[in-house]
């Protein structure tokens, strides 16, 4: 009988647990479900950021703006949530629970920001409809199907156009805008789409060189059909928006600058500011972080003033660093040789620092002449998802006298390498992780690795003049800069002015690029809070395994365990980290 009894148990505990397994697999599948159904959805619904990862299934369609479109993915992402919440996700796996965290943060967050309407400003001076050519520029146009699909969004550009015009109305009505001095420098861009004839066309250019593979009939009709596009639908367009958008849009703007000034705008900005720095830090407190920044790499800086030797206030150095012809290259090509020549430096040095290292290359361009006198010194596009295209780093090449030779160093290691290229590419081959962390990611993390990449120089032979070391402390006080003013401008009522005296005050870039560094600011609200936040928690994560683990701490495995999840939450990566130091304290003490 007792035999028996114990048989009946194990067949009990055998069944149970299989049962339980089971039911854990069942939890782990519908988990997964979830995230893929929302990747295909997020594709559809944005199939020009499809269409830049390479995936041409959407490439013959613009985003639906239309009011119906956006409560419908509002919506989505509401039930997204309530099927999230019916998980346990407690039987998840570690690796799927951090998945579980940060896609519900990310649904979540995107939820909470629907009342706000930020959606009613649909475009900056830095990219919107009126430089959407530029999305031909990612895009691979080998077969006649890729040309015909430009064609059909060529054709479907009055839609877009429509819909773009109606959310900017919104705006106005809702007093949701843009502060004019940002917007004051579309008219240029809008007017550089109004063509005469269809050939000069930004939207034409797929078609000034359509390849040999394709007949010579088939290539002309393809251009003829373009062109039409161009006549009727596009061109038309740009006028109606031209119309609109200095008849009706920049006059409704504000004179002032600050998201503080739309409906909710306080409560807004906090949002943002949680949104992008993926913490509960609020304004004021990251202001202060930021004043406390900028006085430490002030003095750092000073400490450099001295090591040359100058003679005179450390306004009058910064004056002399943007004035004097030694800092700069006469013209265009020089300026980009000289960059071409520093990434080709660090390339080979990476194995110091890396373990593993992209198997995507990346390339060096110059930024759109069309686009160039708005924007950035220089910025990251990221590589397809399907190798068609390697990632590329994009230098500004606009009035070369304006960008200083102390600079380049610093730019490079940020925007490619081990930067933006590094990381985001690594993340891309993480072929365990779901779509939605080896595509996306968090703007604190992401920019947080590139600004701490900007301290990796000296390791990897750079930063060898005492000019290099100051153009690295420019860049690292330019971020601590942003902390300031842009809590400054849309938390706490500072001016423009104000923003640009704190820059020209503190740091030797030159007033284009600060003047374009304040706009960008002023029109992306909060997102300049994020780059300084996540070098800070990654710095202060080395600092931390660097004394716990002594002479055992290896640069190569630590930069290992930053990367090898991909971009995560600071919250997250700090649990990682420590995660990490613990289990090298095993190894050690083994």
């Amino acid at each position: 009988m007792r035999c028996l009894l114990l048989i009946a148990l194990v067949l009990f505990t055998c069944s149970w647990s299989a049962s339980t397994e089971a039911a854990d697999q069942t939890v782990t599948d519908r988990f997964h479900q979830i995230l893929d159904e929302h990747w295909e959805w997020y594709l559809r619904s944005q199939p020009v950021t499809a269409s830049y990862l390479g995936d041409k299934r959407y490439n013959d369609r613009w985003p639906d703006l239309s009011p119906q479109a956006f409560a419908g993915r509002h919506a989505y992402r509401q039930k997204l949530l309530e099927r999230l919440a019916e998980l346990d996700r407690s039987v998840l796996s570690p690796e799927d629970q951090i998945n579980y965290r940060l896609f519900e943060r990310k649904i979540a967050m995107e939820v909470e920001g629907w009342p706000y309407r930020w959606r009613f400003v649909p475009l900056t001076q830095r990219g919107g409809i009126q430089t959407e050519n530029e999305t031909a520029d990612a895009l691979s146009f080998r077969r006649v199907k890729d040309f015909e699909d430009w064609i059909a969004r060529l054709r479907s550009f009055d839609v877009y156009m429509n819909q773009t015009i109606a959310l900017m109305q919104q705006g106005v009505d809702n007093r949701i805008v843009h502060a004019r001095v940002v917007m004051k420098r579309l008219p240029h861009q809008i007017r550089r789409q109004i063509v005469d004839r269809p050939e000069k066309s930004l939207f034409y250019k797929p078609f000034r060189a359509i390849p040999d593979s394709i007949d010579e009939k088939t290539a002309a009709r393809l251009q003829n059909e373009a062109q039409a596009a161009i006549r009727e639908v596009v061109v038309p367009s740009f006028k109606r928006f031209q119309k609109f958008f200095n008849e009706v849009y920049l006059p409704a703007c504000f004179e002032k600058v600050g998201c503080s000034q739309i409906p909710d705008g306080q409560n807004f900005y906090a949002y943002r500011a949680r949104y992008y720095t993926t913490t509960d830090l609020t304004p004021r407190q990251i202001h202060e972080i930021g004043l406390s920044e900028v006085k430490r790499i002030r003095g750092e800086m000073e400490k450099i003033m001295q090591e040359v030797q100058f003679k005179g206030t450390f306004r009058e150095f910064l004056e002399y660093l943007r004035t004097d012809p030694q800092f700069y290259y006469k013209n265009e090509n020089d300026l980009f040789q000289a960059v071409q020549a520093v990434c080709k430096r660090i390339d080979p040095q990476l194995v110091k620092l890396f373990k593993k290292l992209p198997r995507m290359p990346y390339g060096v361009e110059r930024i759109p002449a069309s686009i160039a006198p708005d924007t950035t010194a220089a910025y990251y596009r990221q590589a397809a998802a399907d190798g068609s295209r390697a990632g590329t780093y994009f230098f500004n090449l606009y009035k070369p006298q304006q960008r200083p030779k102390y600079t380049i160093e610093v730019l490079s290691l940020h925007e490619a390498v081990p930067g933006h290229h590094l990381q985001i590419s690594l993340a891309m081959e993480l072929e365990d992780l779901p779509a939605f962390r080896r595509y996306g990611g968090y703007t604190a993390f992401v920019e947080g690795w590139g600004l701490y990449s900007e301290s990796l120089g000296a390791e990897l032979g750079l930063y060898r003049d005492p000019y290099s070391r100051f153009g690295q402390l420019t860049y690292e006080m330019w971020r601590a800069i942003r902390l300031v003013v842009d809590t400054g401008m849309h938390s706490l009522g500072w001016s423009r002015q104000q923003a640009i005296d704190l820059f020209l005050e503190n740091t030797a870039k030159s007033r284009l690029d600060i003047e374009n560094e304040v706009d960008r600011y002023i029109a992306w609200p909060g997102q300049a809070l994020a780059y300084k936040i996540g070098e800070l928690k990654i710095q202060q994560l080395r600092k931390r395994a660097e004394k716990e683990l002594g002479k055992h701490f290896d640069i190569r495995e630590f930069h290992a365990a930053v990367l090898d999840h991909g971009a995560v939450t600071l919250d997250v990566l700090e649990e990682q980290i420590d995660a990490w130091i613990e289990s090298q304290k095993r190894k050690i003490s083994s």
